[in-house]
């Protein structure tokens, strides 16, 4: 990511001009239950609604955005809920990622494609991958520009060489009312436990 990108963000958060989502996605939320604990990467988390939702799960987090301002957003939501999260700025292009660290990595509604081929051998043995984004359709929905959203079933064939678990492409409206077409994955990297 260019610094242009970082004062961009970081602008769109200050001037409300992105508002983020109070609550985590119910993606994450259904999928919880099931992921046991460990440590987590919350890959864009913005201002950490889901990295709040992995900590209040037991989840030892660290959440990474290119923007710092999204980022104090985050650390102080945590102050204010009790939770400790590792909140880190860096530039998600330049991103390293230590090997076998990771039980769970989620990545919601960011798309960054050379990103991804780093992601499986950052998993533990059996660690898990949740990914939530835009995709392409001609439906009225909300969300990104078509440059910015998945093919359809782009996941499946990126992430092939974990076991995937749940697939869905889904139009559906989010807490907000608003129309939203989502590729959702859960992957795992070895056995899922069942």
């Amino acid at each position: 990511m260019s610094e242009a990108e970082r004062v961009k963000w970081d602008q769109r958060y200050a001037e409300g001009d992105y508002r983020p989502r109070p609550w985590a996605s119910p993606f994450l939320e259904e999928w919880l239950p099931r992921l046991g604990s460990g440590r987590a990467l919350d890959v864009a988390c913005g201002a950490g609604r889901n990295a709040l939702a992995l900590a209040a799960a037991g989840f030892d987090v660290e959440a990474v955005d290119i923007s710092a301002v999204a980022i104090d957003m985050g650390r102080q939501a945590a102050a204010d809920r009790g939770l400790e999260i590792d909140w880190r700025v860096a530039d998600l292009d330049e991103l390293s990622l230590p090997a076998g660290r990771y039980q769970l990595i989620t990545v919601f509604r960011y798309r960054n494609r050379d990103l991804w081929p780093k992601l499986i051998p950052a998993l533990a043995p059996d660690g898990w991958l949740l990914i939530e984004h835009h995709f392409r359709t001609t439906a009225d929905v909300a969300g990104p520009s078509d440059d910015f959203r998945l093919e359809p079933q782009e996941l499946l064939r990126a992430f092939a060489g974990l076991r995937i678990v749940q697939y869905q492409e889904t139009i559906e409206p989010d807490r907000s009312g608003d129309l939203f077409a989502l590729q959702r994955m859960a992957a795992c990297a070895g056995n899922p436990g069942f």
